[in-house]
């Protein structure tokens, strides 16, 4: 049976990667899309949610739309321009769609559907917690209805993307982050330890591209100023698979090496705010809250990944 999958989202260029991946694997069945602030505004991530079904021909799961804004801090979405371009989505051009999202909030649909179904439905979370976070606050039962959360974000031996310390998705509401890291909620961490080993090359485009396929040519272009933000600041050329990993942890997660740990986040408003830190020494005797990748076959899940998108697009 296909792990049943609803995904709060943030797209994204990574976050588009990860849809893409998700609904090219049989081992997954994709349900629904909440979007929220993170990489653009949350009209952007909406319509780009919706565009992206609509081209891919997905119209029926349906999308909710979130929070637009942090818990607590100012958002940094002119840093996500920086990455995935001003509307998100590189240098696609998708129509407008004509799919809208549903008139629930994306906080209250988290809490109907999973408390309608307990332990039924896993949450993939790849944006900013703040959907998670608002839903645990309104509805004390959610954190025990929910099967599994896998989160992209945190970096936890690594440096940080948003900080010297902190990763973006975690760095735009910590305090969200706090939140659900301390709901019970059973939750798998895919940090930037391991996405960063996953880099997906120019050469790695070249080879898709050799399908003659709107999907080759969609994975091309979203990529495009990722990969330049990439080549820029850190003399790359191609770019890292943040968001796709986390599909690696139902369809592949012997390429992941987890192990659990007592994890938190920094709220304390200083230069750490926003670093997600383990207590590998045990020095505070709390039990094991998260289980963390710490390593993964890189190359090999950027294999699987590449075969996957040939194949979704040669059908």
């Amino acid at each position: 049976m296909p792990t049943r999958i609803i995904l709060d989202t943030d797209p994204g260029a990574d976050d588009a990667l990860a849809i893409l991946l998700m609904l090219s694997s049989p081992e997954i069945q994709l349900e629904a899309l909440t979007t929220v602030h993170g990489n653009v505004t949350i009209d952007k991530t909406t319509r780009n949610a919706l565009a992206l079904l609509e081209f891919l021909n997905a119209k029926n799961i349906p999308v909710a739309q979130g929070c637009s804004l942090p818990l607590v801090k100012p958002p940094h979405q002119a840093q996500g321009e920086v990455v995935h371009g001003s509307s998100g989505m590189g240098r696609t051009n998708l129509t407008e769609p004509t799919l809208k999202p549903i008139e629930t909030h994306a906080v209250d649909y988290l809490i109907e559907r999973f408390l309608a179904e307990p332990k039924e439905l896993t949450l993939f979370a790849v944006g900013p917690l703040t959907n998670v976070a608002l839903a645990i606050r309104k509805e004390p039962k959610f954190a025990q209805a929910v099967k599994k959360l896998v989160i992209m974000g945190g970096a936890i031996r690594s440096g940080g993307n948003m900080s010297p310390l902190a990763e973006f998705n975690i760095s735009e509401d910590p305090h969200a982050a706090h939140i659900v890291f301390n709901s019970g909620i059973p939750i798998t961490l895919i940090p930037l330890d391991v996405t960063y080993k996953c880099l997906l090359t120019s050469a790695d485009i070249e080879r898709l591209n050799k399908i003659d396929s709107p999907i080759a040519r969609f994975v091309r272009d979203v990529t495009a100023d990722y990969m330049e933000f990439y080549l820029k600041y850190e003399g790359f050329a191609g770019c890292a698979l943040h968001d796709p990993l986390t599909v690696a942890a139902i369809i592949a997660p012997e390429l992941l090496t987890f192990e659990s740990h007592y994890v938190n986040v920094d709220i304390s408003g200083g230069v750490s705010t926003g670093k997600t830190y383990a207590d590998f020494m045990k020095v505070t005797k709390k039990p094991a809250n998260i289980k963390v990748a710490l390593d993964v076959k890189g190359r090999e899940f950027v294999e699987l990944f590449i075969e996957r998108m040939e194949n979704l697009a040669k059908q």
